[in-house]
């Protein structure tokens, strides 16, 4: 059998003779083995730790599995962490309650040790690609983060993390986006803006919040510094255009021609047309090189 190596492997359950057997069982495979008797346990105990694997009792006194599940999936550091649940429940509702609540997988009790350590390898391969994936881009400094439609974080490079907490806080252990953000991402989603927002928070520098793109589970932004050359969004404050105005004159102060920005902001080259004869109206000029001077002087000079 394959060693697991010197993984943590968290053990959640209520039972002494459970977690004396899956203890030994692990411990022999060469990871190291955390337990907790309850849920709130575990909750302390993986501020302090953060395991590669869980093990989770569905069915515990106080604090059941599933609810500890989904508060354990709250904490942005414990997102690709996979929690694998244990469970005598046989029956497919509670199956899917622990699948819904953020499992990846579940044993059936009597657990076989086999079984169990061949399940723990086969998740972790799993979780350690994709953190060696989010290690990577937050080496390359590329500050990512997934969110939900409501904006609760899914997971989130280092960066992105640290850059977020100072900005918008946590409640209850959960990272969020803030509410202007929430708002500004249910226009990106109805395609009404593709304008980045600048989020501000106490103390702290700004920053732009951009739309990547979405999956059917999860909504990619990135965080950056906020840079006055790079921003739509100082065009909309300093010119009398509207939103999409801006971001198309953004675009052509960039050299982009009418058919490239069409592409990056989702407009048919007939609305480009539209959008770019609006703006050379409003800013009094006859030509598309005219207007990408005067974009391009407010952009580097912030205004």
């Amino acid at each position: 059998m394959t060693e697991l190596g010197r993984d943590v492997v968290l053990v959640v359950d209520d039972s002494p003779d459970t977690l004396s057997f899956l203890t030994e069982a692990i411990e022999r495979s060469g990871a190291t083995v955390l337990i907790a008797v309850g849920g709130d346990l575990a909750l302390a105990l993986v501020d302090e730790v953060t395991p590669d694997v869980i093990l989770l009792d569905a069915v515990m006194p106080g604090l059941d599995g599933f609810e500890t599940c989904r508060r354990l999936k709250a904490k942005p550091h414990l997102a690709a962490v996979p929690v694998i649940f244990m469970t005598g429940l046989r029956e497919t509702e509670h199956i899917v309650e622990g699948l819904n609540a953020g499992g990846v997988d579940y044993v059936t009790k009597p657990i076989a040790p086999d079984e169990l350590l061949a399940r723990i390898r086969t998740h972790l391969a799993g979780a350690r690609s994709a953190r060696s994936a989010r290690t990577a881009l937050d080496t390359m400094g590329r500050t990512l983060l997934a969110v939900s439609a409501d904006g609760k974080v899914l997971w989130c490079t280092p960066q992105a993390g640290s850059i977020l907490a100072a900005i918008a806080p946590t409640t209850a252990g959960a990272l969020s986006l803030p509410p202007e953000a929430v708002d500004w991402l249910r226009a990106c989603l109805a395609g009404s803006t593709s304008t980045a927002l600048i989020l501000k928070g106490c103390g702290e520098p700004s920053h732009t919040l951009g739309f990547v793109g979405r999956t059917a589970e999860e909504i990619l932004l990135r965080l950056s510094r906020d840079e006055p050359v790079l921003s739509p969004e100082r065009l909309r404050a300093s010119l009398p255009v509207t939103a999409r105005e801006a971001d198309v004159l953004f675009w052509l102060s960039q050299g982009k021609s009418s058919r490239d920005i069409g592409d990056i902001l989702g407009l048919s080259h007939r609305t480009v047309t539209k959008h770019l004869e609006a703006i050379y109206a409003k800013l009094g000029v006859e030509n598309r090189t005219a207007a990408s001077l005067i974009a391009n002087r407010y952009l580097q000079r912030g205004g």
